[in-house]
């Protein structure tokens, strides 16, 4: 064609096309090398991200680390890695596992040099971002990252990030998220300078506030941390003594009030240790060098250790696997069994050290606090059950056995015994004796309790220890057989003392266990007692009886007792029995709220009028007095039960007056609220009578008008009534 060149290019110029805008311009170049395609999507990134729907912007994470990664200008690189971080506002779980994913690959490909330069000012950037999601980013990312930096930067600018956000950040899932990165760094850092940083900083994450935190510490931080205490060689010469140090601290400064969640804190802490002090101990045993993987590898029983509450506390995973873990396993029995413990340094601190401050701090504790007996009963028994049956029998259960010295001689003398009422005795008997389930293994735990019921019996000891190791074992249904087992042999036993303790423990028993069995093992036991030749044996079975007529269900079981406790009341040779009235009253007014509504009506309520009309015939100022103390309570305490007309008339407000009368001579301030208990049971007769003859009401809900329950508190309080039995006032039935 033979067009002039004006012509060619004006001809063109209707097709329309531009080239003066920046798109324009980005357009009409093409790219001709990969460096100009990286500096193309350098200038076009930026402006392509704004323009993507916020939910499917992570489509655009693999263009933006590619060109990070790969572009030759640092200041770029930073525009880049600055809108990966802002990628997304608010970034949800998965988000931020895709940036993570990016940045770990960003990472691996340009090297430690370059991850501190241009990664981490990124972190540090958004730590106090206002979005709890962006400083889990910042979290996340330090120990996602960790592998890749260079190591002085690790154990400095990193470590210090996250000391920042585990003591300033409000967010539970930040700090959280802290503990796990720590955890991760503990795995790789080599300072030792660093470790006494990394102790303080477990501290405060067992102390932190959120469940979540504590919890990952146990999985992740504290096992890392434990591992890298393990290389330094410090597991059995600072972590494990120093939080032994702290429990005692707690206990000597805790007199008067022991602070339980430090206690929790620090106990939970060595349990989660007991795994890496157990492969310390495998790995520095004389039989570690013989430990070849040849052949036929012995199974490791499944219930041989307790389950691990993370992969990091297994003990196989901290071995290396668990083929390793078998063969060791095999050798440390037959050393323990056939060759002993000469020269094996780790377990013998174990054994002359660990074990006795242990087994000294438990006998410091308090043998009342039910959680304290239960966290260290758990703890022996993970203890025991890591380092095996024959660890257990040979090395722990004799120290406990020195210390308990269960013989007939020492009865009398206070040294020998003094350590049964401790909570030695509960922890021995639920943390240890429990530990392994054959025959053998549970006529040694019947025969301990069986010896600890006749010592404290016979000597006149506290029986609270005796009492936990019920309260501990009750908790699981598997026991309940062995502990009846035990209260028989207390029942048939030839002391009248220890009669008397059997009869008070099946009270703490027929909560727990099930009707059947109280039919056929407690209420058998407790009529045998019952018509024991001894007195105080009879009386000592009333609290059983009225615990059974609280908690069972079954009719022909209830009037069983119900003729037992009518007995008691009304057979002519118990009339002059103080202690016996005394222990009924109060059983009345201990189970009578919860009681089934007809035995509270047809026998409580007319019995205690009964009781209270002979009190008022008691010559003794002193017995009197204590009768008429303990009437008032239970009246107290059965005000908040719905009381008929009918009852209310001819009984409950009989036995009022009959009350009054005694505290008129003996004490006025409470004859004060009786009169104006007695005036407002008269009025609300009155006025039902007025409005609906027939009906229910409640003391309680009579004493509710304001000034009236002011007053009625105020002189409650000036007496010495039970704090419960006041709060049961106002209490109306459940």
């Amino acid at each position: 064609r033979k067009l002039s060149p004006a012509f060619h290019q004006a001809l063109l110029s209707f097709c329309r096309m531009s080239a003066d805008s920046r798109l324009g311009s980005e357009v009409s170049r093409i790219a001709d090398s990969e460096k100009s395609v990286m500096l193309m999507l350098g200038r076009c990134l930026p402006h392509i991200v704004p323009n993507v729907l916020l939910a499917k912007r992570e489509e655009l994470i693999p263009l933006i680390l590619c060109t990070a990664c790969l572009h030759p200008e640092p200041k770029e690189r930073d525009q880049l890695l600055h809108i990966l971080f802002n990628l997304i506002k608010r970034p949800d779980d998965e988000q931020r596992q895709m940036i993570l994913t990016g940045c770990v690959a960003f990472a691996r490909h340009v090297g430690p040099t370059r991850v501190e330069a241009e990664l981490l000012p990124q972190c540090w950037e958004q730590i106090n971002h206002k979005y709890p999601e962006r400083r889990l980013l910042v979290a996340e990312s330090c120990g996602a990252l960790a592998p890749y930096l260079p190591k002085e930067i690790r154990s400095s600018l990193v470590l210090s990030m996250l000391q920042q956000m585990l003591m300033e950040d409000k967010a539970d899932l930040v700090r959280e998220a802290v503990i796990k990165s720590l955890g991760i760094i503990m795995g790789y850092i080599d300072d030792p300078d660093k470790y006494q940083q990394g102790f303080e900083l477990l501290l405060s994450a067992l102390g932190d506030p959120s469940e979540r935190v504590v919890s990952a510490t146990h999985q992740v931080f504290l096992p890392a941390y434990a591992a890298w205490t393990t290389e330094l060689g410090n597991l059995q010469f600072h972590l494990i003594p120093t939080l032994l140090n702290k429990i005692e601290k707690l206990l000597r400064e805790g007199e008067h009030g022991l602070d339980e969640h430090k206690l929790h804190m620090y106990l939970s802490a060595l349990q989660s240790l007991i795994p890496s002090l157990f492969a310390l101990v495998l790995q520095n045993a004389p039989f570690t060098s013989k430990a070849k993987l040849q052949g036929e590898v012995p199974q490791i029983e499944v219930t041989r250790f307790p389950r691990p509450v993370s992969p990091l506390q297994d003990v196989a995973i901290i071995i290396g696997s668990r083929e390793q873990l078998a063969v060791l396993l095999q050798l440390y029995d037959y050393q323990l069994e056939h060759e002993g413990t000469t020269g094996w340094e780790t377990l013998l601190w174990v054994v002359n050290q660990l074990l006795p401050q242990l087994i000294e701090i438990v006998g410091k504790i308090n043998v009342a606090s039910t959680a304290c007996v239960h966290e260290f009963s758990r703890f022996f028994w993970r203890l025991c059950r890591t380092f095996g049956k024959i660890f257990t029998n040979t090395k722990v259960k004799p120290q406990f056995q020195e210390i308990l010295r269960l013989s007939e001689e020492n009865i009398d003398s206070t040294a020998g015994n003094g350590v049964l009422t401790k909570a030695t005795v509960p922890i021995y008997a639920t943390g240890v004796l429990t530990c392994y389930i054959q025959e053998e293994d549970r006529k040694l735990l019947v025969g301990f309790l069986e010896d600890v019921m006749t010592m404290l019996s016979l000597s006149h000891a506290p029986l609270d220890s005796l009492k936990a190791s019920f309260v501990e074992l009750g908790a699981n249904p598997a026991y309940h057989e062995l502990l009846l087992t035990v209260l028989w042999y207390g029942v048939v036993h030839t002391s009248a003392l220890v009669r008397c303790t059997a009869a008070r423990m099946f009270e703490l028993l027929v909560k727990g266990v099930h009707e059947t069995l109280v039919a056929q093992r407690v209420v058998p036991a407790l009529i045998t007692l019952s018509s024991d030749p001894e007195i105080s044996v009879r009386i000592a079975t009333i609290p059983a009886f009225g615990t059974i007529m609280e908690t069972v269900t079954q009719r022909e079981l209830l009037e069983r007792v119900k003729m037992q406790l009518a007995s008691f009341l009304e057979d002519p040779q118990y009339q002059d029995q103080h202690s016996l009235h005394t222990e009924i009253i109060k059983t009345f007014g201990r189970v009578g709220p919860n009681a089934e509504p007809r035995f509270r009506d047809e026998f409580v309520i007319p019995h205690l009028l009964k009781l209270a009309l002979v009190n008022n015939q008691q010559s003794v100022d002193s017995k009197r007095l204590d009768i008429a103390t303990h009437l008032f309570e239970a009246y107290s305490a059965l005000s908040c039960c719905f009381i008929s007309e009918d009852l209310m008339v001819n009984h409950f407000l009989p036995g009022l007056k009959s009350l009054r009368t005694d505290m008129e001579h003996l004490s006025p301030e409470h004859e004060v609220i009786l009169s104006s208990m007695i005036k407002e049971c008269e009025q609300k007769v009155e006025n039902k009578t007025v409005q609906e003859p027939q009906g229910s009401m409640s003391i309680a809900a009579s004493l509710v008008s304001e000034d009236t329950k002011t007053k009625f508190l105020n002189k409650m309080g000036q007496l010495t009534t039970s704090g419960a039995m006041l709060a049961n006032v106002f209490q109306r039935k459940k």
